[in-house]
Parts: C-alpha cells; structure tokens; sequence
C-alpha cells in the first residue's frame, strides 16, 4: 500500500445474534476506530447478521468510504483468540437462522462464483503481528457457512471481480470477557482484541509479501 495520503480503512463488525445483547466483533471494531493505529484512517461500520442483506451494507460502505484496505470483523464462539481466515466457501449453510429468520441450505453465495476465495491479506503476517503484539492468534482455514463466510467470500467475489486494487479479507475474533461465565469457555476482553486488530492493520497495511512460514493445520 503506497502513496502520501493517510490509507483509509473500512473495518466492520456484526450487529448481535443468537440472542446476545452484545457483538464482540462489533465492540472491537468500534474501539479501534474510536483510536486507530498510527497512519492509517479506520472508519467502522456495522453490518446487520443477515444473508443478502449483510453484502449489501458491506458494498454500501465500500463505496463510501472508498478503502485501501478492508478487513471483516465476526465473532466464533470458543476459539481462544484471534483468527485471521485463509480461504472463504461459495456456500451458505446455515446452523441456525440468521436475524431476519432465513436459513439458507446448500446455497451458493454467489450463483456461478469460483468454489472458494482466498483472503488477499497477507493472514500469515497478520498473525504474526497480532502474537507480536502479545494478542493470542492463530491462522484459520474455515470460516463456516454462516454470515460470516457470507460476508468473507463476498468481498473476495467484490474485490476479484471489481475492486482489484483493494486488499481485504475477514478475521474471526472471541468471546468477550463478561460473556461467558462458566469459567471454561475461552475469552479476551475488547481492548485486547483491539489491540490485536490494531496490529493487524499495520501489518496488513505495511506488507506487500506474506511470511513464509508455517500456519498450517492437520485438521
């Protein structure tokens, strides 16, 4: 990413489901852009929990904000930190219903799409940046089927087929601490997920080739 002016940013956060008062991905998301990493402009904006709908925000945003850079905020219950997604699926295969009560089965995100996108953020170096930043992080190689991967494989499919000169992909991050109480399931409070999105951002914004290293998983 080059250039004298300040990159701009577009990172977004979901809007609660599943009954929750409350997004993690959201409130990391707004914490970030409420203090920002140095030399970089990050505008956050919520998108709704719903298949279709959710793109459409997303490419509302994108063409306002005009980014360099987006990077997708959602939450997964139960992984212990923060996780950068390699690759997106044309799939929708919904578990539960999203918010506005639709539960897609076997459905393609994108009718005649390519099976698969891969995140064209350097996920490697991002990783590397977040546990850099003392932020638990792990490379992921599935975003599920859900709205998140609704929302991943569609900015690939918007940045494949129309934005090519943009870098983007989605991050997965925790519960919040205060949202689970049973003393097991695993959490990060806000401020350290924003800590370690703010270090994401720099390392996504500062590197042209990823890292080489190993980030792989056996299952």
């Amino acid at each position: 990413m080059s250039g004298s002016s300040t990159p701009r940013v577009l990172l977004t956060g979901f809007e609660p489901f599943g009954g929750e008062s409350v997004n993690p991905s959201w409130q990391a998301a707004e914490a970030v852009a409420a203090t920002p990493p140095p030399g970089l402009s990050v505008t956050a904006v919520q998108l709704p929990c719903v298949f279709g709908e959710s793109l459409t925000a997303l490419r509302s945003a994108v063409a306002e904000v005009e980014p360099d850079l987006v990077v997708c905020l959602g939450l997964a219950p139960g992984r212990p930190g923060i996780t950068p997604e390699r690759v997106a699926i044309n799939v929708d295969d919904a578990r539960i219903p999203d918010n506005a009560g639709a539960q897609p089965i076997d459905v393609p995100v994108v009718p005649g799409g390519p099976a698969a996108y891969f995140s064209t953020l350097p996920v490697k170096a991002c990783v590397a940046a977040i546990r850099e930043a003392g932020v638990p992080a792990a490379l992921s190689n599935t975003a599920g089927t859900f709205v998140c991967n609704h929302i991943a494989y569609g900015l690939g499919h918007l940045i494949a087929t129309e934005l090519p000169h943009i870098r983007g992909g989605f991050v997965h991050v925790p519960w919040a601490a205060g949202q689970v109480t049973d003393g097991t399931t695993a959490s990060l409070p806000t401020e350290t997920v924003a800590k370690g999105i703010r270090a994401l951002l720099l390392a996504a914004a500062s590197t042209h080739d990823d890292l080489r290293v190993t980030e792989g998983a056996t299952h």
